[in-house]
C-alpha cells in the first residue's frame, strides 16, 4: 500500500502545470512574505520560479517549507485608474492585476510591463479613451496585446506582429470598451533590463 501511495504522489509530482497551480503558488508565496515568513528577495526569486514552474513536482518545492493554514480567499483584482489632464504611469517592478479598468480624458496613460510582476496568464483592460487620452502599452517578449475588443469611432491602434509560435507566451493583454478620440499603442521597449544594467548610468526611458 505505501508502494502505491508513493508511486502517485510521484506521478502527480510530474504532472504539468496549468495557470491555476502557478496563481495559486504565487499567492501561497505572497501571504507567506506578509506574514514574515520569506524576505522580499526570497520572494522575488520564488515567484520567479513559480512562473517557470513546469510541474506540480516543481511548484511543491517552492511551497514545502510555508504553511497553508490562514491563507485568506483571494478576491479578483481590480485597478481602476481615471486620469483626466495629466499622464500616468505603471513601470518597474509593478505587480500586475488580473483586470483594469482605464478612464483617459486629456490625458496619457503608459504601462510598462518590461519589469512587471506578472502573476497571471491574462490581463483584461477595459478602457474608455475620449478627447486626448492615449494609452501606450511597452510590451516585452512574451507580453502579447489582443485589441479584437475595442469599438473604436476615432484614434489609432497599433500593435506590433504576433510573435511566432516558438515565443513562449507570460501574458496576454486583452483590451475592450470605446475609443472615441484617443489612440493605443503597443510598443516593445527600447532597451531590455539585462541591456540596461549593463551601461552604469543610463537613464530608464522605457
Amino acid at each position: 500500500m505505501g508502494d502505491e501511495s508513493t508511486g502517485a504522489s510521484a506521478l502527480a509530482a510530474g504532472l504539468r502545470v496549468s495557470h491555476e497551480d502557478r496563481d495559486q503558488a504565487v499567492e501561497i508565496l505572497r501571504f507567506a512574505a506578509g506574514s514574515g515568513r520569506l524576505t522580499a528577495a526570497e520572494l522575488d526569486e520564488r515567484v520567479e520560479a513559480a512562473l517557470a514552474a513546469k510541474t506540480v513536482g516543481d511548484l511543491r518545492e517552492l511551497t514545502a517549507d510555508l504553511p497553508l493554514e490562514g491563507l485568506p480567499p483571494q478576491p479578483r483584482e481590480v485597478l481602476r485608474i481615471d486620469q483626466r489632464f495629466g499622464d500616468a504611469k505603471r513601470a518597474g517592478r509593478w505587480r500586475v492585476p488580473r483586470r483594469m479598468e482605464v478612464r483617459l480624458m486629456f490625458g496619457d496613460l503608459k504601462l510598462d510591463f518590461t519589469e512587471a510582476v506578472i502573476a497571471h496568464s491574462t490581463l483584461e483592460i477595459e478602457v474608455d479613451l475620449r478627447v486626448g487620452g492615449d494609452l501606450t502599452l511597452v510590451v516585452p517578449p512574451g507580453v502579447v496585446v489582443d485589441a479584437d475588443g475595442i469599438t473604436k469611432s476615432r484614434g489609432d491602434i497599433k500593435l506590433p506582429p504576433v510573435p511566432g509560435p516558438e515565443t513562449p507566451i507570460r501574458l496576454r493583454v486583452l483590451l475592450s470598451g470605446t475609443s472615441t478620440g484617443g489612440d493605443i499603442v503597443a510598443r516593445p521597449p527600447r532597451r531590455l533590463p539585462w541591456q540596461r544594467r549593463g551601461k552604469p548610468g543610463s537613464v530608464n526611458t522605457g
